[in-house]
């Protein structure tokens, strides 16, 4: 592995603890291939669908639940005529614990967005407004660009592409950077240098 100066940033964190160093790292990591393997070809699948046959996420879901729904409603039926079982289906409920765990996790990032906006909206931070504003005009460019299906997709498999394409090559990839961030120091440096000196003999 490259040294601290040599790695991007100067971090000390690895890839694995950036994201959190869980299953979800895991999975963006490629560590746990079967769940990465299922994620992209559900991901590029769905695409293929919505691409060829012009489905959307609303019809998509409809078309899915209805085809569940019928299976079910007719292995029910056909279990209480022959005295067969009936689908193994677990007794789906919200308990009130976790309701109460997701509104507070709701409000509390709720009530964070507010607060953001409210110093934005007083001029309190100048520095949150300007990347904000550079987030926002980022997405609508990216949203002209391609619709939300599309960049729904183009993401995930950007995030289950990237990341482990950085981990395997980081070395390499960090100490390119490093080169061309010092190279580029340096020339600025020297265009500095030659400024002040043109200055200075025009004095």
């Amino acid at each position: 592995m490259g040294s601290y100066s040599d790695k991007l940033f100067n971090r000390e964190r690895t890839v694995h603890e950036i994201l959190g160093g869980g299953i979800v790292a895991d999975v963006i990591l490629w560590r746990n291939k079967n769940v990465s393997v299922g994620i992209v070809t559900v991901t590029i699948g769905s695409w293929m669908v919505f691409e060829s046959f012009a489905y959307t996420i609303l019809t998509l879901l409809s078309s899915v639940l209805l085809l569940l729904l019928s299976i079910l409603f007719l292995w029910s039926k056909s279990a209480s005529i022959l005295n067969r079982p009936s689908p193994p289906l677990p007794q789906f409920q919200i308990s009130e614990s976790m309701a109460e765990e997701a509104s507070k996790l709701l409000r509390n990032h709720v009530n964070k967005l507010l607060q953001v906006s409210y110093d934005i909206a007083m001029g309190r931070d100048t520095e949150l407004f300007i990347k904000v504003a550079v987030y926002l005009f980022l997405i609508s460019f990216i949203g002209s660009l391609m619709d939300f299906q599309t960049l729904c997709h183009t993401g995930v498999l950007v995030v289950m592409t990237v990341p482990a394409f950085y981990e395997r090559y980081e070395d390499y990839i960090d100490g390119s950077l490093v080169f061309i961030y010092n190279k580029a120091k340096e020339i600025y440096l020297r265009f500095e240098i030659r400024s002040y000196l043109k200055k200075k003999k025009l004095s």
